[in-house]
């Protein structure tokens, strides 16, 4: 029996607008780039064959992975977002292997854990979604108002993604929203699906709230998640990098 062949792309830029180096950030002693690939490294299950791979256009983001025993694919492309990138990095590296699910990886959940990742490659094999990605149950607060935090309106009967959103939804007509689900950047496409996805122009809810998942969404694409437990913390700025050492010393809220 042929094993599926999981590939895992990390995107990783050096120029970023709000933290330019940000893969490079060091955490306990090494760069956060290095915290993402060991923990996708770490990914087992004897069913799988699992790649992973950095994708950069960076010298220096390449050294620095060549320099922890990681390996990289050159994409040097002028690319909108880290889909496209990863998308060019499979086509031109990959194509011809037979690969059962490519992962879009973001180099700043460096709390992410590879039982995380297992959970989410387990639900996609088993089920018919056209992509999925990962959700975190959230009660109500001050983060359900931010719009840099993404809701989702998710249906744990059916493990589907319906809509997402920077607003705060659900609403709730009638009294107080008490729970609700926060989407977590990671996505796995089954290869047909990661190609239509990147040849479909960009989508009009797409383009107004941000998000590109959206536009998988509006071409009829189907979206299923994982709901995990883990407390992360997201990299968006260098205050970022105390609370991921604190919660890695224990410490962390």
């Amino acid at each position: 029996m042929v094993r599926p062949k999981i590939l895992i792309l990390i995107p990783a830029r050096y120029a970023s607008s709000r933290y330019p180096g940000k893969p490079l950030a060091m955490i306990k002693g090494k760069p956060m780039i290095a915290w993402v690939y060991e923990h996708a490294k770490a990914v087992q299950d004897p069913a799988w064959e699992v790649l992973v791979r950095v994708v950069t256009d960076d010298d220096r983001i390449a050294q620095a992975v060549q320099g922890f025993g990681g390996k990289v694919c050159r994409v040097d492309d002028q690319v909108s977002t880290g889909t496209e990138r990863i998308f060019l990095a499979y086509q031109r590296y990959f194509k011809e292997q037979n690969i059962s699910l490519v992962i879009n990886l973001q180099g700043d959940e460096p709390l992410l854990t590879p039982h995380d990742l297992g959970q989410l490659i387990r639900y996609h094999l088993a089920s018919s979604f056209s992509l999925a990605t990962m959700v975190q149950k959230k009660e109500a607060g001050p983060e359900f108002y931010d719009i840099n935090r993404v809701k989702v309106i998710f249906s744990p009967a059916s493990g589907e993604c319906h809509y997402f959103s920077r607003a705060a939804i659900p609403a709730a007509r009638d009294g107080q929203v008490l729970n609700w689900y926060l989407h977590i950047g990671v996505y796995s496409f089954r290869p047909q699906a990661l190609e239509k996805f990147c040849q479909a122009e960009k989508s009009y809810y797409e383009d107004l709230e941000k998000l590109e998942q959206l536009r998988a969404i509006e071409n009829g694409q189907t979206i299923g998640a994982v709901a995990i437990t883990t407390p992360l913390q997201s990299v968006d700025c260098p205050a970022d990098i105390e609370e991921v050492e604190r919660r890695l010393s224990g410490t962390g809220k």
